[in-house]
């Protein structure tokens, strides 16, 4: 069974970014499919699609990283390098597991398919 799961690190703290808000998004529809806050571990409770809802096509997930960066007292410049941390990306099979990460400081990102 196809699903979408992902974390997130913060490398500037060398911690798990918990209490992330991040949105899913189906390419060319203006609401979310999804709404979560990562764990303690920096983690989706789960995956964030999978069975029918998980299909092929085009998403985009928006990591909202200058708001989790501000709480934990981050001072950051108005407005942020980074703000909001949209990442798009392909779903072409749906029985597949797709893990998409995010590696983030206040300045910087890297993600990438992971396992």
């Amino acid at each position: 069974m196809g699903r979408l799961t992902t974390h997130v690190l913060d490398t500037a703290s060398g911690k798990p970014a918990a209490g992330l808000k991040i949105e899913l998004f189906r390419q060319g529809e203006t609401a979310p499919l999804k709404t979560i806050h990562t764990n303690a571990d920096g983690r989706a409770e789960g995956p964030i699609l999978e069975g029918a809802d998980f299909a092929a096509g085009e998403y985009e997930l928006r990591f909202h990283a200058g708001a989790y960066l501000r709480a934990g007292g981050t001072k950051l410049p108005k407005p942020a390098f980074l703000d909001v941390i949209p990442i798009r990306f392909g779903i072409a099979d749906a029985s597949a597991h797709y893990h998409v990460p995010l590696l983030l400081s206040p300045y910087g990102y890297s993600t990438y398919r992971g396992s």
